[in-house]
């Protein structure tokens, strides 16, 4: 590919996300959506003006840095006051693992097609709820706290477990891994290894932001983090596939608890090079979707998300909420916001390029499953959040009830979680 071609591609992708993000600010309709949208128009599926394909093996590298960055961000963000909420967000993600990954597998392989193998690779990829489409979506509705956190750290926790499982899967089923011994051995070793490593980096990070001299700019801050952030990605990679993710977050949440005059202004700038990541990441694997893909699912394709959507992720949340101290309008609110975000689009991408590779019947249809899931979640969920919110009464009343950063006296106020009070009481 010619630099001018390639510099072309890029130009009409950034381009293409910039102005979705516009009609999106004008039209307050879900900026994912038109993001999604944006690249189907010049993909595969519209005019055929960028085919990420000609990114050669520079795709996967570019779009695992930019998913470390956004997840970074999340982590960094993360603010989880109480035990109590920490302890349900801990039991959600724990039992959300085997009730969705199991239900999804079937539901996938009776209803979309998919093979048994390919079925539990597309339940895995999207087993986790988007963190980078579920944060818009709670400070836009101003989710009262701290419905919100739980919403946005379910997310965080279970992405890169749901990404590293369903590279040990497609492992499996390209015969790299034998047996469910090794892939349960691979799971906790990437994970751990990923969670050591961004810790370690972590504390490193903020150990040489703190002792940077307030007089230094806060793009040297920048510079540092981000070289610190994409050198540890690197590393982490080379060392375990696919441990870079938990990696990330790791860093991201060690960082994000230091206590600095600096760290807002820092902490701003990587907020808005994530959402750079997201408005460049989604328009571009989109673009890697044609309708051939998306055409042959049909309604089997459409009925295996409507039924993740009002089947299983209900039932799974209702198990796992069962004793914990949230009303059924809290409950209610939590089983229906479940959109799939940026790093599901990127895993399913990438491991459809690995099947097509490898002779694999079926990678089309996986890739156009999971951006079905997308669009789906995402459009549904997405245009319909704001209003349920509303008439279940989860809308913070101040602008102070809807800050994730919130004192030690809001930190007080949440050990008990209830944040709506049943009617009567």
């Amino acid at each position: 590919m010619t630099p001018e071609r390639l510099g072309l591609l890029w130009g009409i992708t950034v381009f293409a996300g910039a102005g979705a993000r516009l009609l999106a600010a004008l039209s307050n309709i879900n900026g994912v959506v038109l993001l999604l949208l944006s690249g189907l128009l010049i993909g595969r599926s519209g005019l055929g003006l960028v085919e990420p394909l000609d990114l050669g093996q520079g795709l996967q590298t570019i779009v695992g840095l930019l998913v470390s960055l956004v997840l970074f961000d999340g982590g960094l963000n993360l603010r989880l006051p109480g035990d109590t909420i920490k302890a349900t967000v801990l039991r959600i993600s724990v039992l959300r693992i085997f009730i969705s990954l199991g239900a999804g597998m079937l539901a996938a392989h009776w209803l979309a097609g998919l093979g048994w193998s390919l079925a539990a690779v597309f339940s895995a990829i999207v087993l986790a709820t988007g963190p980078t489409v579920v944060t818009p979506i709670v400070k836009q509705i101003r989710l009262a706290h701290p419905l919100g956190d739980v919403l946005e750290a379910e997310g965080l926790v279970l992405e890169p477990i749901g990404a590293v499982l369903a590279l040990l899967l497609l492992e499996l089923a390209l015969g790299d891994l034998h047996g469910w011994r090794e892939l349960a051995q691979g799971l906790l070793a990437r994970l751990g290894g990923g969670v050591l490593i961004g810790v370690t980096v972590g504390w490193l990070l903020s150990e040489g932001l703190r002792r940077l001299k307030s007089s230094q700019p806060v793009g040297l801050r920048l510079q540092l983090t981000l070289g610190a952030l994409f050198l540890m990605f690197g590393i982490a990679e080379w060392l375990l596939p696919e441990s870079g993710l938990p990696a990330s977050v790791a860093a991201g949440v060690v960082v994000g608890r230091r206590s600095t005059e600096e760290a807002g202004q820092l902490d701003e700038l990587i907020r808005e090079l994530a959402a750079l990541a997201i408005t460049m990441l989604f328009p571009l694997l989109a673009a890697d979707v044609s309708w051939a893909e998306l055409s042959p699912l049909g309604w089997g394709g459409v009925s295996c998300v409507l039924l993740l959507m009002f089947v299983v992720r209900p039932v799974a949340v209702s198990v796992a909420t069962v004793g914990l101290p949230l009303v059924w309008r809290q409950k209610l609110f939590m089983a229906w916001l479940a959109p799939r975000g940026i790093v599901t689009a990127a895993v399913a991408s990438l491991f459809a390029i690995r099947l097509e590779q490898a002779g694999i019947l079926g990678a089309g249809r996986l890739q156009g499953l999971v951006f079905l899931t997308i669009l789906m979640t995402v459009g549904i969920q997405g245009l319909t959040a704001q209003p349920l919110a509303r008439v279940l009464g989860l809308i913070a009343e101040g602008p102070e009830d809807s800050d994730p950063t919130a004192s030690a006296s809001s930190e007080a106020a949440t050990q008990a979680l209830p944040i709506v009070p049943e009617s009567g009481q």
